[in-house]
């Protein structure tokens, strides 16, 4: 029987502002784990895999689930539309994914209620333009209220004291509604919502509890982050980031496992950046045709919007700071085939602020935006899209991966050049001791 000695518990961690393109590295791992565990966010995250000629978009599920051996977890740092959640379950049912019975959902994973989409509806229009740009999914809501002891867990489905929990949360948004002069919503709102909630109850599991048992039997659990580095609650661009922590730490908050379970934390990054919504970008390209021609290239565009994603260079500032926070120690960087043709690629090494370098972005809002990027150009290349080869790499991209590997003093050990599973690139020479697991992907 396998011992906690020989389990494998990797985090993997999106290291810019999400959209790195992680949905495919974790479907590659999920062929190496037993587990695949969510642990923050909502269904303001989107995944999109293509498998052969399928492809699947992923809004709350981890894309673990297409492997049939594979458990999935929503741990308890999550939160939950019942309706989108149940609807994303029939959608992959009818593709011929079993999913009832392979799907976990954390008892203390909270939910999000029509109100508080309510909430997030006024609040949006009343902020109009000043708003950060949310997706509107009333995840931050539904953290607030989590964290105001007003919000309502997965696991008070199975109580008999069901809606008069619900009550409480609705009277407390209703409070807000009718100060915002927005028609109050009613309690023939929460019955149905009970209801729907109720599905869950099958699912239900003690998150912390099941992980660390199946941690100490050897099992290997992959933990699976939304959106990026750069959103974390605490560590981003405040105000303009998510209500949760992508960050690495909060695998061990979102699921209940320890941080001496962490074997090995892989971070994600595109060749590029990108952003949706407000905030600083220091190093975006802007309104121009080069950006919409990486744009439509990548396909960036929300896979749970569909709003077009900001455009910007790759940013190594910023990745030193997300870096060193998550303690990432490998990457994979993804869509490296979307900059093929490209005369010239820009690398930003660093930043003029306030009249000195900075080889690490700052935190506060203020020096962000006085933030000036400083450019290492290289030469372009093409041949990337669909190699499999690391030898056949064009020898321009390879020194571009080595140049931002060094910099930022992590290997790169994956590099995507398409959307298909096959077109990947393992890097075995680069590969970390802790993460010698991978080239079992290479065979």
């Amino acid at each position: 029987m396998k011992t906690r000695s020989q389990a494998l518990v990797w985090v993997v961690v999106g290291a810019q502002w999400g959209d790195e393109g992680k949905g495919k590295l974790v479907h590659l791992l999920s062929r190496l784990f037993a587990l695949v565990v969510r642990y923050q966010g909502g269904a303001n995250a989107g995944h999109t895999v293509k498998v052969k000629q399928n492809k699947y978009v992923f809004h709350l599920i981890p894309s673990g689930i297409i492997r049939r051996f594979c458990l999935c977890l929503l741990g308890n740092g999550t939160v939950i539309d019942p309706e989108v959640l149940l609807e994303e379950v029939k959608s992959l049912e009818r593709r011929g994914i079993c999913v009832r019975g392979r799907l976990l959902i954390a008892t203390g994973a909270h939910l999000i209620t029509p109100w508080l989409l309510k909430i997030e509806q006024a609040r949006s229009a009343y902020l109009g333009k000043r708003g950060i740009g949310t997706t509107g999914r009333a995840i931050g809501p539904a953290y607030e209220y989590k964290m105001a002891r007003v919000g309502i867990r997965a696991g008070a489905v199975r109580s008999s004291n069901l809606l008069k929990l619900l009550y409480k949360s609705l009277a407390e948004a209703n409070r807000e509604l009718r100060s915002r002069r927005q028609k109050p919503v009613s309690r023939s709102e929460a019955r149905k919502f009970a209801r729907v909630a109720k599905k869950l109850a099958p699912f239900l599991v003690d998150c912390s509890s099941y992980l660390n048992q199946e941690w100490q039997r050897g099992r290997k659990i992959l933990l699976e982050g939304a959106q990026g580095g750069m959103l974390d609650v605490d560590h981003g661009t405040y105000p303009y980031v998510t209500s949760s922590s992508p960050t690495a730490g909060g695998a061990c908050t979102g699921t209940g496992l320890p941080p001496t379970a962490i074997s090995g934390i892989l971070g994600v990054i595109k060749a590029y950046a990108t952003r949706v919504g407000g905030g600083p970008f220091v190093t975006e390209i802007g309104d121009t045709a080069l950006a919409e021609r990486i744009r439509q290239s990548g396909d960036e565009y929300g896979a749970t919007t569909g709003r077009p994603r900001r455009v910007g260079w790759l940013d190594l500032p910023q990745l030193r700071r997300t870096i060193a926070v998550s303690g990432i120690q490998a990457l994979a960087m993804t869509k490296a085939d979307v900059l093929d043709g490209l005369d010239e690629v820009l690398v930003c090494t660093s930043y003029r602020c306030h009249g000195r370098t900075w080889r690490v972005a700052p935190l506060e809002l203020h020096d962000i935006q006085a933030c000036r990027p400083q450019y290492k150009r290289f030469r372009g290349w093409s041949g990337v899209s669909g190699q499999t080869n690391l030898r056949k790499l064009h020898p321009n991209f390879r020194r571009y991966v080595e140049f931002v590997a060094r910099e930022l003093g992590a290997p790169i050990v994956f590099t995507s050049t398409g959307a298909k599973e096959h077109e990947t690139v393992v890097c075995r020479s680069k590969i970390p001791a802790n993460f010698k697991l991978i080239k079992e992907l290479a065979k």
